[in-house]
């Protein structure tokens, strides 16, 4: 086989309920994913090693090397399959890097649907979940796409119905914000309270099955918003520049520093990001719908 390519979904956390840091470091979460149609390619060819290219907006910010999530799942593969990684992976970014939108995941989930596809493996599904797990909390959900609730560190899935579509528009900021500094803030500012355990909201999985944009506007929240604005208050700026604009909902997506707006419709995403663009707080906008299919072969 000459070649393989994959396509992933970036995601939005249209909930994420954070609870307390466990002794491990991590912190248990109920963490509501929907796939948006914003994606990354990952195509496998045959190779003398593993090597990693990559291209598209911020590409020199994609670690090229055993850092990239990719790479890593080219080798635990390999590694689970008796094999050596030898392989080029290309990636063709469309996803903000560093963004809260688990680009580096996605290429991860892309990577191992790839490599598996060109070695001629037939990994059974949940297998390939069970791999995806060990790269990294969001990365089982971008190989399964769609809208599902995460609990655990957020790998742990179960499918979720979801109607729609929904409309976005996600403002891209400068520069990127690092997930472990994120929860780390996190950790600081809740000093002293006492955080509940995370639970899904009902009114928000009743408004995805039901397709109501207006009732999911209502229920969207990020336990990670406050630490998120904290280290880059000027996130503050765009988010209100997006609601002035007429979104029905803002809100910081993930770890950030990606803004999402939820809209009413696809002329509504329009202005929203002709408006976002002008008020010069954020670097780009990208309009997206959603639901969007996990890891796909093209």
């Amino acid at each position: 086989m000459s070649g393989v390519t994959v396509r992933v979904p970036a995601k939005v956390n249209v909930q994420l309920a954070v609870g307390a840091a466990r002794p491990d470091g991590f912190h248990d979460l109920a963490s509501v994913f929907l796939a948006v149609s914003l994606y990354d390619e990952v195509t496998a060819t045959p190779a003398d090693t593993l090597t990693i290219t990559c291209e598209g907006p911020d590409a020199d910010r994609v670690p090229l090397d055993r850092g990239n999530l990719a790479a890593r799942a080219a080798e635990l593969l390999a590694a689970r399959h008796g094999l050596s990684p030898d392989v080029h992976l290309h990636i063709a970014k469309a996803i903000p890097v560093a963004g809260g939108m688990a680009g580096g995941s996605a290429d991860g989930a892309g990577a191992l649907l790839a490599c598996d596809a060109l070695w001629g493996l037939g990994t059974p599904r949940e297998e390939l979940l069970e791999l995806c797990a060990e790269l990294g909390s969001d990365v089982p959900f971008s190989l399964v796409g769609g809208a599902a609730l995460g609990v655990g560190r957020g790998e742990r899935l179960t499918p979720l119905p979801v109607a729609g579509p929904f409309h976005w528009v996600f403002a891209v900021a400068d520069g990127g914000l690092s997930t472990p500094a994120v929860y780390g803030e996190f950790d600081r500012l809740a000093e002293g309270v006492e955080i509940p355990e995370p639970v899904a909201s009902p009114a928000l999985l009743d408004a995805l099955a039901s397709g109501d944009t207006t009732a999911l506007a209502a229920a969207l929240v990020n336990d990670l918003q406050p630490a998120a604005l904290s280290l880059r208050p000027s996130l503050a700026a765009t988010l209100a520049a997006g609601t002035e604009a007429g979104a029905l909902a803002a809100l910081v997506s993930g770890s950030g520093p990606t803004t999402a707006f939820l809209v009413k419709d696809a002329e509504s995403a329009e202005a929203v990001a002709a408006a976002l663009t002008a008020s010069g707080t954020c670097r780009a906008t990208r309009p997206a719908t959603s639901p969007a299919p996990g890891a796909t072969l093209l």
